[in-house]
């Protein structure tokens, strides 16, 4: 079980680091954009390296047990803003995101996220929270199921599965992936069943977001890390599907141009200034090169900006 980091080279750059720094990587993940962050700080500056995922978070500390200048924390990066307080620093220098699913969770036939191999439907990225998939799928309303299917899987069918999913657990309860890939299978027809992409993939992306509150979680640190980061601070986001990159893109564009001045005003008098400026005006993609060599890589976008 191997994690290979991706867009490495163009996040860790994009961060453009310098040596007494201080930085932040929010999803440790295996370590790989960490060790190349701390190769740049060469000793002089400081890491802070977060994740929610035990088997992630001693994983890296032991990838990077050989250097003094990282502290390791295990928290939801949601919570940035109480890490930096509890360790006294105000301000820090840039901001290195990387969601979704890491191949550690993927991999792991005990998480529940992946559909290739029969498991529990889990899909918690903390094991310590509560709320798992299987909750969700058997407990949840099917106004609630519809909602979180079509606004976080972007599944145009997806009345007509949990149509399917409500008949077979009002007989018995759904437990694994395999008996929900099955359900969602009898409710597609052959064409959508033959379409690009695995015929869960959808629904098992909305059951993800929302057992995690990936949304949420990504809002509320977006909002509080633009207090943090100083001047010529960067922030380096790679997003992996359209609704994460669509928020990272809208708030970007947001602190760009604040103003909330009517149009036809001849100046602006609401006093919002531009917070952040734009580093990549399009979002970065991942070479063939990488996406041959990991096609995890395919979705991945990377969108930089920098604190005015």
């Amino acid at each position: 079980m191997e994690h290979i980091s991706i867009l490495l080279n163009e996040a860790v750059a994009g961060l453009d680091i310098k040596e007494n720094g201080v930085y932040v990587d929010c999803t440790l993940g295996g370590g790989g954009h960490s060790l190349e962050i701390l190769k740049k700080l060469n000793g002089s500056g400081l890491l802070i390296g977060i994740d929610q995922d035990d088997f992630a978070f001693e994983y890296s500390k032991k990838r990077l047990s050989n250097h003094s200048n990282i502290i390791f924390v295990k928290n939801n990066f949601s919570e940035l803003e109480n890490i930096l307080d509890e360790y006294h620093i105000d301000k820090i220098d840039g901001i290195l995101l990387d969601l979704g699913v890491s191949s550690f969770q993927f991999d792991d036939r005990n998480r529940g996220f992946s559909y290739w191999e029969e498991n529990e439907l889990d899909m918690r990225m903390d094991k310590s929270q509560t709320l798992t998939a299987k909750d969700i799928i058997n407990k949840y309303s099917q106004e609630r199921l519809i909602e979180i299917f079509t606004n976080y899987g972007e599944e145009k069918n997806s009345y007509k599965i949990t149509k399917k999913i409500i008949a077979v657990r009002n007989e018995k309860e759904i437990a694994t992936n395999q008996e929900l890939i099955e359900i969602i299978k009898s409710a597609l027809t052959e064409r959508e069943k033959r379409k690009t992409g695995h015929p869960a993939r959808k629904i098992f992306q909305a059951l993800r977001i929302e057992v995690n509150d990936e949304l949420g979680v990504l809002k509320r640190l977006l909002k509080s890390v633009e207090n943090r980061l100083n001047t010529g601070g960067r922030l380096v986001v790679i997003t992996f599907h359209s609704l994460e990159d669509r928020i990272v893109k809208q708030f970007i564009n947001s602190k760009i141009n604040p103003c909330i001045c009517p149009p036809d005003f001849p100046e602006c008098t609401c006093g919002l200034t531009s917070t952040y400026k734009k580093i990549t005006k399009k979002p970065l993609f991942p070479s063939e090169n990488e996406i041959n060599n990991n096609p995890r890589a395919r979705s991945a976008k990377l969108r930089i900006a920098e604190r005015v």
